[in-house]
């Protein structure tokens, strides 16, 4: 055979997709926790997506593309009236729900908000309910959206356990566009084929980059990347019900495939294939562990990977507040990933550059005890000299237990300590968190906090009666996961 022409036998679908597939189509959920957990993650996710409706950044960008449709049956944006097609409604409840940095969390080798897969999945169960009931047929019910949350958060963090798409520039936004193209695939009635099929398009599609998540670019798109990756999934996936074929290879193919494109040129620490080409490492089969041990963002809309120095600014703030231009230095010891990502120093150019800043999301609570969406904003940070004075005179420091503990299965720590040293040779002690007030080993502590989280965030858009009436709903476990997602969704319009 001549050298120079390709062998065209079409291989059959990558491992990683079947993989997909297969536990999207055929794993039975039977986790209690995961499923509290799930309904503790949907209040505490569209509480999020409540909140960043007082923000006009955000907001501008919601609504239908031609103003005024309406769609029949379309999906509705809690805490709006509008009433969209499944491709935009995802779009809309991502954004709003990823705005303010303030949903769940899951850390490891990449990280990634695993409730971002809501838009989707909370869009495609709304617009097909309402169709159903329309024709006479049986609407989804809560416990389907429940149910595709988990295998979403599953896919997308098992999927980051071993593998970091940021060492190859890459956003993690792409495993939410996985994660949803496969449970809203499913959700839409796919075959096995079908959601291969649409999977397959999720990875060919060109990636995002981290770009707009770091220094010195850090901006708002990081704000609705999630947004537009779940609705990408639900776009995939309605073509691929539509009969459009698949790309078997789309991975491993040599030359044209994910890995040798996108994924091989300075990932040096995935695993390696026989035939010399990097893939991905999935080292545990797909369940529930994913939702079980995700992390809530309880305290303060920032970062994760700040979440433990904000705790411990606070717990200092009594001790600093009326000598904060009395210091000479503070000391932040941290993790690696935190360095990596949050760590800078300059001039910090908008909100999503300050909520992405260590040192800022240290200073905020040191100086006024506490730190809230509005003090990312810039009337704000004009306003307040201190807090740049305050990043001027820190010092970042890694200890290597917190690298490695971060990364340990059985701890995943998000450890940050923080001490103040002040002119005249005093100091505070050192404040050690280890684990933040939404980690597993902290949920009997964490869950009456989201709680009230929840209901704070249903007060700033709801009556009294309509969040009373949604709280005890979504209290009641049982109650919530029969109530159909169209009647559910009923109670989040204005």
């Amino acid at each position: 055979m001549s050298a120079n022409v390709d062998l065209n036998n079409r291989p059959d679908y990558d491992k990683v997709l079947q993989d997909i597939a297969d536990y999207v189509l055929t794993f039975n959920i039977q986790s209690a926790e995961a499923l509290d957990t799930a309904r503790n993650c949907l209040m505490d996710t569209l509480g999020c997506g409540l909140l960043a409706l007082r923000f006009p950044e955000c907001t501008k960008h919601l609504g239908p593309m031609v103003e005024g449709t309406v769609v029949p049956c379309g999906a509705r944006v809690p805490g709006t009236s509008f009433r969209l097609d499944p491709v935009k409604a995802a779009w809309d409840i991502g954004c709003t729900v990823r705005w303010l940095d303030y949903n769940d969390t899951w850390l490891a080798a990449e990280w990634g908000h695993p409730s971002d897969n809501l838009g989707g999945i909370l869009a495609v169960a709304d617009h097909l309910s309402q169709k159903r009931v329309a024709t006479g047929e049986v609407p989804l019910t809560v416990r389907d959206v429940l149910d595709a949350m988990i295998m979403a958060h599953e896919i997308q963090g098992v999927i980051a356990l071993e593998n970091a798409f940021n060492r190859v520039g890459l956003d993690h936004v792409l495993l939410v566009k996985v994660a949803s193209t496969a449970v809203t695939a499913k959700l839409m009635g796919a075959n096995r084929e079908q959601l291969l099929s649409a999977l397959s398009h999720a990875f060919v599609d060109g990636q995002a980059l981290r770009t707009y998540r770091h220094a010195p670019n850090a901006g708002s798109r990081k704000s609705w990347a999630a947004g537009d990756a779940t609705s990408r999934a639900v776009r995939l996936a309605d073509i691929a019900l539509r009969g459009e074929m698949g790309i078997p290879g789309v991975l491993t193919a040599p030359q044209w495939g994910f890995y040798d494109v996108l994924f091989s040129h300075t990932n040096k620490d995935l695993a390696l294939k026989p035939e010399g080409q990097r893939a991905f490492r999935v080292s545990q089969p797909y369940g529930t562990y994913v939702m079980e041990n995700v992390l809530f963002k309880v305290s303060f809309p920032a970062e994760f990977h700040a979440q433990t120095a904000c705790e411990a600014a606070v717990t200092l703030h009594p001790q600093v507040c009326n000598r904060l231009h009395e210091i000479d230095k503070i000391v932040i010891t941290t993790h690696e990933s935190a360095i990596r990502i949050i760590s800078k120093v300059g001039p910090l150019a908008n909100a999503a550059d300050r909520d992405h800043c260590l040192q800022y999301m240290t200073a905020v609570p040191l100086a006024f005890g506490n730190l809230v969406a509005e003090q990312y904003e810039d009337g704000f940070h004009a306003a307040h000299p201190i807090i740049d004075v305050l990043r001027d005179k820190m010092v970042i420091v890694e200890d290597p237990r917190y690298s490695r503990e971060y990364l340990e299965a059985d701890k995943r720590s998000i450890a940050n300590a923080v001490q103040v040293f002040f002119k005249d040779g005093s100091s505070t002690g050192q404040v050690v968190v280890e684990y933040p007030i939404g980690h597993r080993r902290r949920r009997a502590e964490g869950i009456p906090l989201l709680e009230d989280k929840f209901k704070a965030n249903l007060a700033t858009r709801f009556t009294g009666q309509r969040a009373a009436q949604i709280v005890a709903l979504c209290q009641d476990q049982a109650a919530l996961e029969a109530t159909p997602v169209n009647r559910f969704m009923d109670l989040w319009v204005i």
